[in-house]
């Protein structure tokens, strides 16, 4: 489990595929203190380290996991959000971010305002996924890349979100440009709250 606070960015600096699988090596500045077996949010992603050596380590994604989210675009060189699971005796200083994400979405814009930046970003809709609380609300809370922002302005399908200059320096959201595929997690308090109230309706018909 995580909290949407990233730690810092990630280097791919090596892609290995195997089978359906993609084996992704990265390098960064807490790879000394890694372990085998150890949970780590990649953009919002969870997954294992399998294997470290020198400065770097390993990972490994799956189909499932390379359907549902960016991790397959990803090149060598590329920038990677990364955060290690939550010490249970900590703060959460986010929200609660499960690392397992819903699915991509599109930036369409970004815009400077003097100090922050804002940007929006577009979903595909599937009215079955709305109805398990695969949505976004005003002032709600969604992570991006693995990042814990605040929702703004949401609608069917596009939600903006507005980033201090510290989380731009400090996370890949300075390589985001219109175009941009990203990965998205709902908030999961929205999905058992919708879930529920189904499972209720259902019971009652």
């Amino acid at each position: 489990m995580f909290s949407g606070i990233v730690e810092c960015t990630s280097t791919v600096v090596a892609i290995e595929h195997d089978q359906d699988n993609i084996h992704f090596t990265l390098r960064c500045p807490f790879t000394n203190e890694l372990k085998i077996d150890q949970s780590i949010s990649h953009n919002g992603v969870c997954l294992t380290v399998v294997r470290i050596k020198d400065d770097t380590y390993t990972v490994t994604a799956m189909r499932e996991t390379l359907e549902r989210s960016n991790l397959g675009l990803l090149q060598v060189g590329d920038e990677v959000n990364v955060e290690r699971s939550m010490k249970m005796e900590g703060r959460l200083d986010g929200h609660i971010v499960q690392g397992h994400v819903d699915q991509t979405a599109r930036c369409v814009r970004v815009e400077d305002q003097e100090g922050s930046y804002e940007f929006t970003f577009e979903y595909d809709v599937d009215p079955e996924m709305v109805s398990r609380g695969y949505f976004t609300v005003d002032k709600g809370s969604v992570s991006v890349n693995g990042v814990s922002l605040t929702v703004c302005r949401p609608t069917k399908n596009t939600f903006a979100v507005c980033i201090i200059p510290y989380t731009y320096q400090i996370t890949n959201f300075h390589n985001i440009k219109v175009g941009t595929v990203v990965n998205l997690e709902f908030d999961i308090l929205g999905k058992y709250i919708a879930q529920y109230q189904s499972r209720m309706q259902e019971l009652k018909g």
